[in-house]
């Protein structure tokens, strides 16, 4: 077996398993071996049997005393029971619908088991542990044990066991940073820091180990960065004035006050546009602090000058929502909207039009301003004369995605439109500066003057009933409600909730007289789309969904976001899903609910309720993920990193420094072609191949 070998080729991993890696981008033993943990379980401590304290998770070594399988007809359960001992006291074990432990274990085994203590009226329990006899090799209950983020029906157990057997493997991997650097940083070779990251022997493993592999991520975004920076100095652009009459009479017409955060930031923006050289800024704002009516004023100045714009978007429902905002706010202004998605195509005098008919708008000018998701992007389409690109949650397309849509935008090579990227993914300043050295930094941080603060709560298993009768309550006052889950399908091994579970629940027995609807990314465009106008038209009194609502769905009536399983979310991911409510002058909520009874648990789902803005709980984020934690996917940074955090300022500087030195010897990365070839994947830098 080599790097490049099929996972179906591991022992024990069949057509089923491959299927299910598959789901995690997982197809050969590289991709294995760089599939990273993003947590560990500190089970290096064994615990006696007497010492064990309930709510708290351990590891206990001990002898199988007794075993058996029996029936609860009630629940329609199998359940084994095992009595554990140990020099110091018996403890009872409960497995449920796993009736293969009975075969697995005998009788006088030697055992090692990891997981949640409890207590059974006065008796200490272990519910579904982890399990290992002593005679092999311990990987899953003993040291630091790493988890990885899954998919369903597969379990961390499969995951460690098959990245065990091909962890030596690790050493065909060919370290492509170069020695000189490696050396200036003090760095582990890419081979020890896969294993290490993997199977670490102390926390010094992890920390080296994360050390290097963050390093790796930085650098390559800091290389693409300065590269980008020198591209865009050679180009120019054509000016866009600034018309302040027309400016002023649409920013008058709006419905609601720009904040001075909003005015200040247009100005930034406007006063890039009139200048010949591209203009490159950052707009962060967080969740609804009115980054589109700023990108607005930028667009409309566009089209004014007799130069079409374009907004791309995420997601279809949010180009749909976009469309009809803007074609709402520029009612009157006479700009010619158009709205082109995969599975559907507008415009502001036409509802029913064609594909080829659109485009041949677009391509004649007759659209001057066009919202879409990435079928922008398509080679069909063609632009007359496009010379603002306003990216809409920039981190959810790759660098080539948006290069592809700046070019359909450049007459020659030297020749670039202006480019906007928004995000709500909070970045303070000096990081940003540091991380985008291609990009300037507008940041709106001041929400709009009629939002109330969001009343945040954390609802345990006790206080479930009375959050259903305070929705009934907020639905019977005319209010809307978000559910959402993690997970689209039931999962019996991870344990969460799913859409279609808590939509069966909520529609049969909960509330069986509301309007309840659900959401996922399963789901045919066109069925997305009209779930969101039913429930934008307030037909539809709960949605259950998925994060396919993480970014900018705007339902002004709704009032409550309740997010079940709160604690597999990030603090980020969270804060996204809070910011989906408290967008009119209603007073809104949104609870967590969390059977996370853990202390860490608790205490990071509180920064929710101490901070109310993006900002903060970035920071936040950052304090409740220990040293001891790898930073995993579900991270919503921006751009997404595997290993590295956005907030290490000091490795961030080191990274930024090596690239800028090795640039400055090597400006085309000569002789170096594995960083060459990583830049390239990386960014689509065209002219480095």
């Amino acid at each position: 077996m080599n790097l490049s070998t099929p996972v179906a080729n591991i022992t024990r991993v069949g057509k089923v398993t491959a299927s299910k890696l598959k789901r995690l981008d997982i197809f050969t033993i590289q991709d294995l071996l760089f599939y990273f943990p993003w947590r560990y379980d500190d089970f290096s401590m064994s615990t006696p049997i007497a010492q064990l304290q309930p709510n708290t998770r351990a590891n206990v070594v001990g002898t199988v005393e007794m075993l058996n399988n029996k029936k609860s007809f009630k629940r329609r359960l199998n359940i084994t029971e095992a009595l554990i001992s140990d020099d110091s006291e018996m403890l009872k074990v409960v497995w449920f619908n796993q009736p293969f432990i009975a075969r697995n274990l005998q009788v006088g085994d030697r055992v090692s088991l990891s997981g949640k203590v409890d207590s059974d009226h006065g008796l200490t329990v272990m519910t579904s542990p982890i399990y290992e006899k002593i005679t092999q090799q311990v990987i899953h209950t003993q040291g630091l044990v790493p988890n990885y983020h899954l998919t369903s029906d597969l379990s961390q157990k499969q995951l460690r066991f098959l990245i065990n057997q091909v962890i030596d493997l690790a050493q065909q991997v060919e370290d492509w940073l170069p020695e000189t650097i490696r050396q200036e940083q003090r760095l582990l070779t890419l081979a020890t820091a896969i294993q290490k990251i993997h199977f670490p022997k102390n926390q010094q493993d992890i920390d080296q180990a994360k050390a290097r592999l963050s390093f790796d991520e930085l650098f390559l975004l800091q290389l693409q960065s300065q590269i980008t920076r020198q591209a865009i100095i050679r180009n120019k652009a054509l000016p866009i004035k600034f018309l302040e009459p027309k400016t002023k009479e649409l920013v008058k017409s709006l419905p609601f006050v720009l904040t001075d955060d909003q005015r200040k930031t247009a100005w930034e923006i406007l006063q890039d546009l009139e200048t010949d050289q591209p203009m490159t800024r950052l707009l962060e704002g967080d969740v609804g602090s009115g980054k589109t009516v700023v990108a607005l004023l930028a667009l409309y100045n566009t089209v004014l000058n007799g130069y079409q714009a374009t907004i791309m978007v995420p997601t279809e429902v949010l180009a749909k929502q976009h469309f009809n905002s803007l074609n709402k706010l520029l009612s009157g202004f006479n700009i010619n909207l158009a709205l082109l998605t995969n599975s559907q195509q507008q415009t502001t005098n036409q509802e029913k039009i064609t594909k080829a008919e659109l485009g041949q708008q677009i391509a004649n000018g007759q659209a001057q301003l066009i919202i879409g998701t990435h079928a922008l992007i398509q080679q069909a389409v063609e632009f007359k004369n496009l010379n603002l690109v306003v990216i809409d949650e920039q981190h959810r397309f790759g660098v080539e995605q948006r290069q592809t849509l700046v070019a359909k935008a450049s007459s020659t090579d030297q020749l670039m439109p202006h480019l906007l990227s928004m995000t709500a993914t909070p970045i303070p300043r000096s990081l940003a500066l540091a991380l985008y050295d291609d990009l300037n930094i507008s940041i709106i941080k001041q929400l709009p003057k009629d939002r109330q603060k969001i009343i945040t709560k954390i609802i345990g298993p006790e206080e479930r009933q009375s959050s259903y009768d305070f929705i009934a309550q907020q639905v019977g006052q005319g209010g809307q409600v978000f559910v959402i889950c993690p997970l689209i399908d039931i999962s019996d091994n991870l344990g969460a909730r799913s859409v279609k579970e808590e939509y069966d629940k909520l529609s049969q027995q909960i509330f069986p007289n509301l309007k309840i609807a659900m959401l996922h990314g399963k789901l045919k465009p066109k069925d997305k789309t009209a779930i969101m106008e039913k429930f934008s038209n307030n037909e539809i009194n709960i949605l259950v969904a998925t994060s396919v609502i993480e970014v900018g769905i705007d339902i002004p009536n709704a009032t409550v976001m309740m997010i079940e399983d709160a604690n597999r979310f990030g603090l980020a991911q969270l804060h996204q899903y809070r910011g989906r409510v408290g967008r009119s002058q209603h007073q809104s909520y949104c609870f967590l609910m969390n059977d996370d009874s853990t202390s860490f648990g608790q205490q990071r789902l509180a920064a929710m309720l101490e901070y109310d803005n993006g900002f903060d709980l970035a920071q936040a984020d950052l304090k409740f993920r220990g040293p001891g934690e790898v930073y995993g996917t579900l991270q919503k940074g921006f751009p997404e990193l595997k290993i590295a955090t956005l907030y290490n300022y000091a490795l961030m500087k080191q990274a930024k420094e090596a690239a800028m030195s090795l640039l400055q010897i090597n400006p085309n990365l000569d002789n170096l072609p594995k960083i060459k070839e990583k830049i390239v994947n990386l960014a689509g830098l065209s002219h480095l191949e």
